[in-house]
């Protein structure tokens, strides 16, 4: 919990401020006890004690009576409690105990403090002795049938935190942290080429890159460089099936983690040509397993989404499993249908995907339905006003007399 607190005089010299700050310092306990079967009958209120640990500048320890701690129980229930083992006076904490479950199951019966701090506020031990817990922990004949006690062992998870309180006043400083330029850092670092340790020839173009950054980026070079069949001496790497422009693209993508300028890249203005470029990024990131790229490719292509491109878009939304643009691509189809069908895209949409095209009839068929709903729910409203929109019906209103007015539309 933290505390605000300013304190407003007669001048700006006289301001002042403070902060109380509220909060616990933990720590936790391992206690196991083993032949629990040889610790029962020491009677009610004699315990097993753990060994002191320390937490918040105090020490703590584990009291576990097998008999329970009340007379009165008739050694009906085994008891628990956390006690302050050290000197300190009204010392404020939260506890928390948790029998394990040793059965691999992870059931494990937790008594928190921690979960009613805000319902009852820290628990204060006034002095050296005092104690927190249960008297009832847990009823004994089910703990012995129970999957907490495992070969005559018992095994519980013990936490506490103490709670300190500490005033901070105004800071006499103020630095400014500038936004990370590790990118841009990255990306000045290829433009010159500073120790550059692999050629790559993209159809009649050579980049220059280096192997470590490409691994770190990309799971499919750290297994070209650095994998069982990797080669981490090579120095030249030919690709095929892609164009340099697109390459060039991811390159900039993995130094500097931005979308390049594809306009730029391509010398053309042209939005067609931004939305081909970016169809070839995506599956460019998707053969080389750069997901980041993949899905900001997805995300602008959804944008971008027109008569022209629409049918080449779903058929790669098809191909490289992007789920939100193919949802995306079918409705716009389906819409445009007319219009798309008679583009160069769907041609290419028939030939490479041709499961595609019962898909299409489905949207197609479920927004010819959505808008046969929507006329009909139009027309219903209309009638509620008495007035019938179909053609050359007679339609009816109510004036205000009660009486019917018949008239021809």
């Amino acid at each position: 919990m933290i505390v605000d607190y300013e304190d407003r005089g007669g001048g700006d010299d006289s301001d002042s401020c403070s902060k109380s700050i509220n909060e616990t310092v933990n720590g936790s306990h391992h206690f196991t006890i083993r032949g629990y079967s040889l610790a029962k009958g020491m009677g009610p209120g004699k315990y097993i004690t753990s060994d002191t640990f320390t937490v918040g500048g105090y020490d703590w320890a584990v009291y576990f009576y097998p008999d329970g701690k009340n007379i009165e129980d008739s050694s009906t229930y085994v008891s628990v409690f956390i006690a302050l083992a050290s000197e300190g006076t009204d010392v404020r904490a939260l506890f928390e105990l948790t029998l394990l479950d040793q059965s691999g199951k992870g059931k494990h019966k937790v008594h928190s403090h921690f979960d009613r701090a805000l319902e009852s506020g820290p628990y204060s031990l006034k002095y050296r002795g005092s104690m927190w817990g249960y008297k009832r922990f847990f009823r004994r004949s089910v703990l012995e049938t129970s999957d907490y006690l495992k070969d005559d062992c018992l095994s519980m998870h013990c936490t506490v935190g103490v709670v300190r309180t500490r005033v901070e006043g105004p800071k006499d400083y103020s630095v400014s942290v500038p936004p990370s330029d590790m990118g841009q850092s990255l990306k000045y670092v290829l433009d010159a080429e500073l120790g550059c340790d692999i050629d790559f020839r993209v159809g009649e173009e050579t980049f220059k890159a280096h192997k470590l950054i490409l691994a770190a980026r990309s799971p499919v070079f750290r297994a070209q460089f650095f994998g069982l069949v990797g080669n981490p001496n090579s120095d030249k790497v030919e690709l095929e099936d892609i164009e340099p422009s697109i390459f060039k693209a991811m390159l900039h993508f993995i130094y500097s983690d931005e979308l390049p300028d594809l306009l730029e890249i391509a010398g053309s203005t042209s939005t067609r040509t931004s939305t081909i470029m970016m169809q070839h990024i995506l599956a460019a990131a998707d053969r080389f397993g750069l997901d980041r790229l993949k899905q900001l490719c997805e995300a602008k292509l959804c944008e971008e989404v027109n008569v022209d491109t629409v049918a080449t878009t779903l058929s790669l939304s098809e191909q490289h499993q992007c789920l939100q643009l193919k949802a995306i691509c079918l409705k716009f189809a389906a819409t445009n249908l007319g219009v798309v069908m008679q583009s160069e895209g769907f041609k290419h949409l028939e030939e490479s995907c041709p499961s595609l095209l019962s898909e299409l009839l489905e949207t197609v068929a479920s927004v010819d339905e959505k808008a046969t709903v929507m006329s009909s729910k139009k027309r219903t409203s209309s009638s509620i006003f008495g007035l019938d929109l179909a053609d050359g019906a007679a339609a009816e209103s109510v004036n205000p007399n009660a009486r019917r007015v018949r008239r021809r539309m």
